[in-house]
């Protein structure tokens, strides 16, 4: 089988989320990915946990199909090793600080030297520069920074997003770019150097609200369960205590729930209800009215009325539902890979591509292929062994 990748080498000094979710989208489909790990501890990632049968939930989650190197970059064999590395790759990634990867001697104008066609990627918190640049950037810090957290729970109390979000949002924007570099490498011969930051990434999601605040001075209010801009929208609690979740979008739809499912003419005719900006500015009435309709009967009831009517809703489901839902157990989200441990569970690639679907190979213990790498790079067994009792590797 043919992967659209699978001639891409990358060379990855990567730790925690952010880097490893972007290699790992990338190993997907058939890159070569090398992930450089410091000779008996590795990626901190690796000790989090045991959830996963033993091993790591993180790292098992994040570091599929890549290929682990023990390796000491501050000695100068250790760094010997990565020059050479770096010689035969395509990509260098890296999501250390602007310090750390300084004082390793691996920044942009470094690598450049040993590489000129190398696209080169470091993904940080705010930026290679900046005055922000140098300040620790854990996801909860980026979520404060970025205003993810003010935007978060209900009026009296902000909450974290649950998701690693800023660290999400910078690997997949990552791996995007890296793909745009390559070609634009295809085009021109050319490598060059990609600088994604964590803070930038969730800030350009925001998508309306910064409209609200240059244009009418608002700063958006927390809304608990329900939207921002939009009313009713948000989970209902029925009859039997199950959650309806209700996404009123359009004033047609807006409409259809009225007549069709709620039977409320009333509703229909208020005035303070007539377009969705009324709605939200009426919210707590609207929705008061809402809560009170749902409440009267069981959950299923209002599913099917709602389906009938046309009007998009959903059910509130626990992790456990999701991963046992008859969706995903028809498009088999749940597949097994080989571990450090045998076959484990995973979750699969969502990109389904019809002619190149993703690989689902392996989860590497530490420094696991560090032989198979250093002897492709010309180095006898005994020298590689000799690294190894040194500590380098």
């Amino acid at each position: 089988m043919v992967h659209p990748l699978e001639d891409v080498k990358i060379v990855s000094l990567e730790i925690s989320v952010s880097g490893p979710f972007c290699t790992a989208l990338l190993s997907d489909f058939g890159a070569e990915v090398v992930k450089i790990e410091r000779p008996r501890i590795g990626d901190p990632a690796r000790e989090w946990d045991t959830a996963a049968a033993g091993l790591s939930s993180a790292f098992v989650g994040l570091n599929r199909n890549k290929k682990s190197l023990t390796l000491d970059l501050k000695s100068p064999k250790g760094f010997e090793i990565a020059t050479q590395l770096i010689k035969t790759a395509d990509v260098f990634l890296h999501n250390l600080t602007p310090e750390a990867i300084s004082r390793l001697n691996l920044g942009y104008d470094s690598v450049k030297t040993v590489n000129p066609r190398i696209i080169y990627c470091g993904i940080t918190g705010y930026g290679k520069d900046g005055p922000y640049s140098h300040e620790k950037a854990y996801d909860l810090l980026i979520q404060g920074e970025a205003a993810l957290i003010t935007l978060t729970g209900y009026p009296d109390k902000p909450a974290k997003i649950a998701l690693s979000i800023c660290d999400v949002a910078a690997g997949m924007y990552a791996a995007q770019a890296v793909l745009l570099a390559l070609m634009h490498r295809e085009k021109t011969g050319e490598g060059q150097e990609i600088d994604i930051s964590m803070f930038e990434s969730v800030i350009s999601w925001y998508i309306y609200f910064q409209y609200y605040y240059w244009y009418r001075g608002e700063v958006p209010e927390r809304a608990g369960m329900r939207h921002h801009i939009f009313s009713p929208y948000g989970p209902f609690l029925a009859a039997d205590r199950r959650y309806v979740n209700l996404a009123v979008l359009t004033n047609d739809e807006w409409r259809r729930i009225c007549s069709k499912v709620f039977k409320r003419e009333d509703l229909l005719r208020d005035p303070r209800f007539e377009t969705n900006e009324k709605r939200v500015e009426n919210r707590d009435e609207l929705e008061s009215r809402v809560e009170q309709i749902i409440s009267e009967k069981d959950h299923n009831y209002w599913i099917e009325e709602l389906q009938k009517a046309g009007v998009a809703c959903g059910r509130l489901n626990t992790v456990g539902e999701v991963l046992e839902h008859p969706q995903n157990i028809y498009r088999k989200l749940v597949r097994e890979i080989d571990s450090p441990i045998g076959k484990i569970k995973y979750l699969s690639s969502p990109l389904k591509l019809s002619k190149a679907p993703a690989k689902l190979d392996f989860i590497p213990s530490l420094g696991e292929h560090t032989d198979e790498i250093l002897i492709q790079l010309g180095y006898s067994q005994k020298i590689v062994d000799e690294l190894r009792s040194e500590g380098i590797v």
